[in-house]
């Protein structure tokens, strides 16, 4: 069933239930049969069954219609004997508790200022712990929202000092979703491995690549037709994480330096925020290397 029922209220208990799991018979009929057991009402309903690998995965967002409350935790005890039975990988949330997110930036501004828009019309309905950046261009920015700034500046001698700073940070504010907003530092390996699959990057893409200083002026040098950018999740391998979203748009000789800059920040832009929303209202699953998103 989609769309919310005529009883829906603000006050409703709503709630996001992830599954993934091998393939077999029956596991739609008894994740629904669940739900109808606790009196739920399924508002989105969306699933995908992997032929390649024999995975099926789920995302069904629900509610409990009228003034009755319902827990999160009381489903979730309720839950495990199901996924039990079927060897589910599950979660589930409760929709009214906005994810914790910190973002990190350097001096660029363009993404960070987008997010920050979003948050305060609620467009993006997110708990900013914190913003860091390893210099202070931002900081006024940052503060004028309220936000909490920290300065960690990093050099190669300091680098495990001021990682070790971040988690901290990271720990502390129970950040569930690090955003890297143009964060132009290199995390290390070992802490791309403990954010895997909660830190997010976002970057240009051009067909080809082009990496180092100044891509754009690159990409008018060779005459490019696409340009584009992409946000991913953070691994060891830089810029290989799975990807979550892609933004092109074809350009032609006429596209300055400049004009291609320009273009280019409004995808960065575009392609980060819809990474984010996408994240925080769990539709993304990580398998073998690549996402699974369920729209």
């Amino acid at each position: 069933m989609n769309g919310p029922s005529a009883d829906m209220t603000e006050s409703t208990c709503r709630f996001i239930l992830n599954v993934t799991c091998a393939s077999a018979q029956g596991q739609v009929a008894a994740v629904v049969g669940f739900l109808d057991g606790f009196g739920c009402y399924i508002d989105e309903f969306s699933v995908f069954d992997d032929p390649q690998t024999a995975r099926f995965f789920v995302r069904c967002e629900f509610h409990v219609p009228g003034p009755r409350r319902l827990g999160c935790e009381t489903l979730q005890e309720a839950f495990v004997p199901l996924a039990r039975r079927f060897a589910f990988e599950w979660a589930i949330f409760d929709a009214s508790v906005k994810p914790k997110v910190m973002i990190l930036v350097s001096r660029l501004d363009h993404c960070l200022v987008d997010l920050l828009h979003r948050w305060r019309i609620n467009e993006l309905p997110i708990d900013i712990t914190g913003v860091i950046s390893n210099h202070r261009d931002l900081e006024t920015i940052v503060r004028s929202h309220g936000i909490d700034f920290h300065h960690l500046p990093v050099t190669p001698e300091t680098r495990s000092v001021q990682e070790q700073a971040l988690v901290s940070l990271i720990e502390r504010t129970k950040t569930e979703l690090v955003v890297l907003a143009r964060y132009m530092q290199v995390l290390s390996s070992s802490l791309c491995a403990r954010l895997a699959g909660r830190a997010i990057n976002i970057h240009h893409s051009f067909l080809p690549g082009f990496k180092g200083a100044r891509p754009y002026h690159q990409a008018y040098t060779r005459g490019v037709k696409l340009i584009g950018a992409t946000a991913h999740f953070v691994t060891g391998d830089l810029d290989e994480g799975p990807i979550i979203e892609q933004v092109v748009e074809r350009v032609d000789h006429t596209f300055t330096p400049e004009r291609l800059l320009a273009a280019g920040r409004d995808m960065e832009r575009a392609a980060l925020a819809r990474a984010v929303e996408g994240f925080i209202e769990r539709r993304i699953f990580i398998h073998e290397g690549r996402t699974v998103i369920l729209r």
